[in-house]
Protein backbone atom coordinates (compact mmCIF):
# COMPACT_ATOMS: atom_id res chain seq x y z
CA UNK A 1 0.00 0.00 0.00
CA UNK A 2 2.82 2.48 1.20
CA UNK A 3 6.37 2.47 0.15
CA UNK A 4 8.68 2.12 2.92
CA UNK A 5 9.90 5.38 2.32
CA UNK A 6 6.76 7.02 2.32
CA UNK A 7 5.78 5.44 5.67
CA UNK A 8 8.69 7.16 7.56
CA UNK A 9 7.91 10.51 6.37
CA UNK A 10 3.95 10.16 7.28
CA UNK A 11 5.38 8.48 11.10
CA UNK A 12 7.86 11.16 10.94
CA UNK A 13 4.98 13.92 10.40
CA UNK A 14 2.62 12.50 12.68
CA UNK A 15 5.39 12.51 15.88
CA UNK A 16 6.50 16.08 14.63
CA UNK A 17 3.06 17.35 14.91
CA UNK A 18 2.23 15.56 18.16
CA UNK A 19 5.66 16.83 18.90
CA UNK A 20 4.98 20.36 18.25
CA UNK A 21 1.84 20.26 20.06
CA UNK A 22 2.80 19.29 22.80
CA UNK A 23 5.62 21.58 23.20
CA UNK A 24 3.26 24.54 22.53
CA UNK A 25 -0.13 23.04 24.78
CA UNK A 26 1.30 21.65 27.65
CA UNK A 27 1.95 22.73 31.34
CA UNK A 28 4.98 24.23 30.70
CA UNK A 29 4.56 25.10 27.13
CA UNK A 30 5.53 28.33 25.03
CA UNK A 31 1.94 29.86 25.52
CA UNK A 32 2.19 29.47 29.24
CA UNK A 33 5.74 30.42 29.18
CA UNK A 34 4.26 33.91 27.50
CA UNK A 35 1.43 33.93 29.51
CA UNK A 36 3.86 33.90 32.47
CA UNK A 37 6.11 36.72 31.04
CA UNK A 38 3.34 38.86 30.92
CA UNK A 39 2.13 38.72 34.31
CA UNK A 40 5.78 38.61 35.59
CA UNK A 41 6.39 42.29 33.12
CA UNK A 42 3.14 43.30 34.88
CA UNK A 43 4.05 42.67 38.49
CA UNK A 44 7.45 44.29 37.76
CA UNK A 45 5.45 47.91 36.73
CA UNK A 46 3.42 47.41 39.88
CA UNK A 47 6.59 47.04 42.09
CA UNK A 48 8.18 50.19 40.37
CA UNK A 49 5.24 52.22 40.94
CA UNK A 50 4.87 51.28 44.63
CA UNK A 51 8.72 52.31 44.48
CA UNK A 52 7.99 55.33 43.72
CA UNK A 53 5.01 55.71 45.64
CA UNK A 54 6.99 55.06 49.07
CA UNK A 55 9.98 57.01 47.72
CA UNK A 56 7.68 59.97 47.80
CA UNK A 57 5.47 58.72 51.31
CA UNK A 58 9.21 58.80 52.78
CA UNK A 59 10.79 61.73 51.37
CA UNK A 60 6.60 63.33 53.41
CA UNK A 61 7.91 61.75 56.55
CA UNK A 62 11.24 63.01 56.33
CA UNK A 63 10.25 67.01 55.76
CA UNK A 64 7.36 66.61 58.46
CA UNK A 65 9.96 65.05 61.40
CA UNK A 66 12.54 67.51 60.22
CA UNK A 67 9.86 69.98 61.07
CA UNK A 68 10.11 72.14 57.74
CA UNK A 69 7.55 74.35 58.39
CA UNK A 70 6.35 75.20 55.13
CA UNK A 71 5.57 71.29 54.52
CA UNK A 72 3.87 71.28 57.85
CA UNK A 73 1.16 73.79 56.89
CA UNK A 74 0.72 72.72 53.87
CA UNK A 75 -0.35 69.37 55.32
CA UNK A 76 -2.42 71.11 58.02
CA UNK A 77 -4.04 73.04 54.96
CA UNK A 78 -5.00 70.25 52.82
CA UNK A 79 -5.59 67.44 55.18
CA UNK A 80 -7.25 69.36 57.79
CA UNK A 81 -8.61 72.38 56.64
CA UNK A 82 -6.93 74.70 59.36
CA UNK A 83 -6.40 78.52 58.35
CA UNK A 84 -4.57 80.95 60.18
CA UNK A 85 -5.68 83.81 62.13
CA UNK A 86 -7.39 86.22 60.43
CA UNK A 87 -7.71 84.20 57.28
CA UNK A 88 -11.49 83.10 55.57
CA UNK A 89 -12.14 79.98 54.38
CA UNK A 90 -13.25 79.51 51.05
CA UNK A 91 -15.12 76.31 50.49
CA UNK A 92 -15.72 75.33 46.29
CA UNK A 93 -18.65 73.25 45.85
CA UNK A 94 -18.61 71.31 42.72
CA UNK A 95 -21.96 70.05 40.93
Amino acid sequence: MFKNGKLKYIIFAIFFIIGLLYVFFNNSGVIKYLKMKQQVNALNDQIDSVNVENKRIKSEIDSLQNKIPAKIEKVAREKYNMIRKGETKIQVIEK
